[in-house]
């Protein structure tokens, strides 16, 4: 329920202006929080609301306008820039009444723009400065248009970069694993427009190479598993956002592949796997197999087919199970990965098959593809033999040919099909319904 506007001041607003005490315009109040906006947002309706507060609204379940009760035919949310652009006015020009405003006392440190010349300044350690700079970033309570005009006219996206292609020597793992920080807290921010999040691609492509070196050092080396995620992220950011010759250094980054796969797990010695780790380490896995065909080698030596196949065992995400098969797709079109699938056939071959159907288009099409490689074109028989034995394997092939998959993927299932006995016990084999199907030879 809403609840009704309020006359008094004293409503949360960023830190720069808490304090002041001046009469808020009702129309910058979220009708949820009574807050001043920092996001706003339009439903269908046509009524605004602060980005946060109408969110957790409908992530409770709600499915109706929360100030007129009228039910929503769309949840999408709209910004409203020029409501936002107005608040943003009027912050600045109630900050400038303010007798406070512009005092020592105001600011409890260095402002977020003198934190960006510390970190430029060659002859400082900048880790302390760029954590403040990620807590500036982190802080649901700055102002968006204040965090874009930092990033963007303020140069942080590129001084931050600049900092991961230093040499190893000038500066420390704990100085990198910040900057990763701040850099991952710029893409992954909602309010942070799409042309300030391409300044960090650019920093960072400028010296691609040294930029996967310290990405690497950051997965190697970092003080926990969030930082290692972070590094990650930030190295598939870059290979969807640079061009073709930084992607090529990417992924030709040795170093940074060994440290994706150890992401991928296990992260302890008992042999568990965390998702989100090995979720990002496949995602950024599957980015760079994807980006180049020479890298395929590089990472079947490094170990990118087990630790794809060992995510194959451990995950029921559709996502994931995905990344894992389009791995292995881009493995086997070379021999070195064929023969590291091959190698324990028994286990991988079958796990291929379990997850077809229950990863989603994309991730049923690359493990067709997997299949059709090692059964089909080249033949391995320790491959074709697993497949034949696996419980079900027949049924998921007849199956995807149901599904309307291309007609690539329906020609290479059709090839498959001929590595099975065809007789009526083991066309029924792994049906979990009553349902009876039509065999189409």
């Amino acid at each position: 329920m809403v609840r009704k506007d309020k006359t008094t001041t004293g409503m949360r607003l960023p830190p720069q202006h808490q304090g002041l005490e001046v009469k808020i315009p009702s129309f910058f109040r979220c009708p949820i929080s009574l807050d001043v906006m920092r996001s706003p947002v339009s439903l269908c309706t046509g009524v605004t609301y602060d980005r946060a507060s109408i969110q957790r609204w409908l992530d409770s379940g709600n499915t109706t306008c929360p100030a007129t009760m009228l039910p929503l035919p769309s949840t999408d949310l709209t910004p409203n820039l020029t409501l936002r652009s107005l608040i943003s006015h009027w912050s600045a020009s109630a900050a400038s009444c303010s007798p406070v405003a512009g005092s020592a006392a105001f600011f409890a440190g260095p402002s977020p723009a003198a934190l960006v010349r510390q970190v430029a300044s060659s002859g400082a350690d900048p880790s302390a400065a760029l954590r403040e700079l990620a807590a500036y970033l982190s802080d649901d309570d700055v102002d968006e248009f204040e965090k874009n005009a930092l990033v963007g006219a303020g140069s942080a996206a590129e001084t931050v970069a600049a900092v991961l292609r230093r040499k190893g020597e000038q500066i420390s793992v704990a100085g990198v694993e910040a900057a990763v920080r701040v850099l991952a807290a710029i893409v992954a921010l909602d309010g942070i427009e799409d042309a300030n999040k391409r300044r960090v691609a650019a920093g960072l492509a400028v010296d691609a190479s040294a930029s996967a070196a310290s990405l690497a050092r950051v997965l190697r080396g970092g003080s926990g598993l969030e930082a290692r995620i972070d590094a990650a992220r930030l190295a598939e950011f870059l290979l969807a956002n640079a061009g073709a010759d930084a992607k090529v250094a990417v992924a030709e980054s040795s170093e940074l592949v060994t440290e994706l796969v150890r992401l991928v797990g296990p992260v302890d010695e008992k042999g568990g796997l965390d998702k989100k780790a090995m979720d990002t380490g496949l995602s950024c896995l599957a980015a760079i197999a994807g980006s180049r065909r020479s890298a395929r080698a590089d990472m079947v030596r490094l170990g990118a087919v087990p630790a794809a196949a060992r995510a194959l065992h451990a995950t029921t995400e559709p996502s994931s199970s995905a990344k894992a098969l389009r791995i292995l797709e881009s493995a086997v079109g070379c021999a070195e990965g064929r023969a590291a699938l091959c190698k324990d056939a028994e286990q991988t071959v079958p796990a291929v098959l379990d997850k077809m159907m229950k990863s989603g288009r994309d991730g049923a099409e690359a493990a067709v593809a997997v299949l059709w490689a090692v059964c089909h074109k080249y033949k391995d028989r320790r491959a074709a033999d697993a497949a034949a034995a696996s419980e079900g394997g027949l049924t998921r092939l007849i199956l995807l040919l149901q599904s309307g998959c291309s007609a690539a993927a329906r020609q290479m299932a059709l090839e498959l099909l001929k590595i099975y006995k065809v007789n009526a016990k083991s066309c029924l084999a792994g049906y979990d319904s009553k349902t009876t199907h039509i065999m189409p030879f």
